[in-house]
């Protein structure tokens, strides 16, 4: 088994992009990081090696990650505006429906969507994750990601038109 310092230098940015892709805030990010480390520290004893480090510790950064809202319910906020038009890079499928939808509706639709099409679509228009970072996230391959991100695209699309 590595050292704590080196599993940091390898997963800390994944870890740090991973946060940043669910809670869009770059210093809570940084200092969910942290926390994300000390509970790995903590309880390494209990990594059975059955999956990926890197997949170990973006679970144990989720529930860091919603310990935190749990706890701070009443000040987790941001502006939905700043989010999709940050993100949001072609004039493709994103762009027409930002154009043609409020961002509301475009959360609820994402949300509708089945658990690897939402996460790969959070993690590439939120997270500003590559295909390669999403794949090793999600334990499966870069071009498993990019033709799930494609199809998400389609149906968001399709959901969004139905509304």
């Amino acid at each position: 088994m590595k050292s704590i310092e080196e599993i940091f230098l390898e997963y800390g940015n994944t870890v740090y992009k991973y946060l940043l892709a669910i809670c869009r805030d770059k210093d809570l990010a940084e200092e969910l990081s942290q926390e994300t480390f000390y509970q790995a520290i903590k309880s390494i004893n209990r990594f059975d090696e059955k999956s990926k480090l890197s997949t170990w510790l973006c679970a144990i950064a989720k529930n860091v990650y919603f310990t935190y809202l749990r706890k701070n319910r009443n000040i987790v906020d941001y502006d939905i505006n700043d989010i999709i038009d940050e993100n949001i890079k072609s004039k493709s499928t994103e762009e027409i429906v930002v154009n043609n939808f409020s961002k509301i509706d475009i959360l609820k639709a994402i949300n509708k969507l089945s658990s690897p099409q939402k996460d790969v679509l959070y993690l590439r228009l939120f997270g500003d994750l590559s295909f390669r970072e999403i794949g090793d996230i999600l334990e499966k391959n870069e071009n498993w990601a990019r033709v799930t991100y494609y199809r998400s695209k389609l149906l968001l699309r399709k959901e969004l038109e139905n509304e």
